[in-house]
């Protein structure tokens, strides 16, 4: 096992500690990489609403088509799984089947505090056998899981939630598809990629790669960001170089990762909903301000999409499809800043906003930007 050796104690304050995440995050400059190679990068991205992952790439990578993401999915080189804080994400193969073991202790607790009463005298071994059993033979929605499993155990309506937590299961195509509509049908993973789950040792691999995309971080950033506890150990355990930020906590990162300088130009960027730029951190004041957090975090769970302006949250972003008899079909993308912009940033934003508006509306007769504010 390697010792931690403290090689820094530089202060970072949160210029630097945000371009140093844009750059991780691939948000300084589009790259020119295949999408499967942005997804490992970024150890996968949050997919709650099944298509943000298109628009996180899109303003990640150089030439990124729907076609790039949808064919990874539907050739099974990438997959849609719950994994780092028990919400579902987009990931490789080879993540899913290394990850899925590390979250499991996550995946026990959330089943144990929000369904163990409702599962009170189930033997939740016999329920996940014959779940997969179930799921072999065909993709199954939880509504239909929950139907099958309770003619075995009546009375009880969380079966498909255990399952959940102990099975892992991939929603398999059309869901996630860009122009495709399906519900979310499930089958172990293994059997949709034909290998077998890792051992669960990756957890010293997973928060070093978690570094390389999002430090440098402190060990509350990394259980956040994971859901998991006890990463105090692990970190230990690795090769690490130590800083501290503004407010005095300790921050680590792999040896010769990238810090930017305060002077680096961060480009205005659309963020999908959910992108994991804002939520993989316990103080998220590096990328944007605590008083904008309630207009982004919403009371019931959402995660709205966002711009981005000088490297920091600065409003949010919509398209919808309104129908005229004059006009047709338009896609309107609504930009709602916080504070009042200048001139060059609406210009920048604006310029970009049709680029977004090629990607995700292309199929609209016409097309409209405006500013909310």
């Amino acid at each position: 096992m390697l010792t931690r050796r403290v090689l820094d104690r530089t202060l970072l304050d949160r210029t630097l500690l945000n371009r140093a995440l844009l750059d991780r995050q691939m948000l300084l400059r589009r790259h020119d990489v295949k999408a499967l190679a942005a997804i490992e990068h970024l150890v996968g991205m949050q997919s709650q609403t099944p298509l943000s992952p298109y628009v996180g790439l899109w303003t990640r990578l150089r030439g990124f088509r729907h076609e790039d993401l949808a064919g990874l999915l539907t050739d099974r080189s990438a997959v849609r799984i719950v994994l780092m804080r028990g919400t579902i994400h987009l990931v490789s193969a080879d993540d899913c089947l290394a990850l899925r073991p590390v979250v499991q202790p996550l995946l026990d607790r959330l089943l144990r505090t929000s369904y163990g009463r409702r599962l009170g005298g189930v033997d939740l071994g016999e329920v996940a056998s014959a779940a997969r059993a179930l799921m072999e033979e065909r993709p199954l929605s939880f509504a239909e899981l929950d139907e099958l499993l309770g003619e075995r155990w009546p009375g009880h309506d969380a079966l498909a939630q255990a399952v959940r937590a102990a099975v892992p299961l991939v929603q398999v195509p059309p869901r996630g598809v860009w122009g495709a509509s399906g519900q979310a049908r499930h089958v172990p993973a293994e059997s949709w990629l034909g290998r077998p789950l890792g051992d669960g040792s990756a957890a010293g691999d997973m928060v070093l790669r978690y570094l390389r995309a999002f430090g440098p971080a402190s060990v509350k950033d990394m259980q956040v960001w994971s859901g998991l506890t006890g990463l105090r150990s692990v970190v230990k355990g690795l090769d690490l170089v130590a800083y501290r930020d503004e407010n005095g906590v300790e921050l680590f990162d792999v040896p010769g990762a990238p810090l930017p300088g305060p002077d680096a130009e961060a480009p205005v960027r659309f963020l999908g909903e959910f992108d994991n730029l804002l939520l993989s951190h316990a103080d998220r004041t590096r990328v944007m301000k605590e008083e904008h957090r309630l207009r982004v975090f919403t009371v019931n769970g959402i995660i709205r999409a966002t711009i981005l302006v000088d490297g920091f949250v600065a409003g949010l972003w919509r398209i919808e499809r309104r129908t005229t008899r004059r006009a047709g079909q338009t896609a309107v993308l609504e930009i709602e800043p916080f504070e009042p912009l200048g001139a060059a940033t609406r210009d920048a934003l604006a310029a970009e906003g049709e680029r977004l508006l090629e990607f995700a509306a292309g199929d609209a007769p016409a097309r409209d930007i405006r500013f909310l504010g």
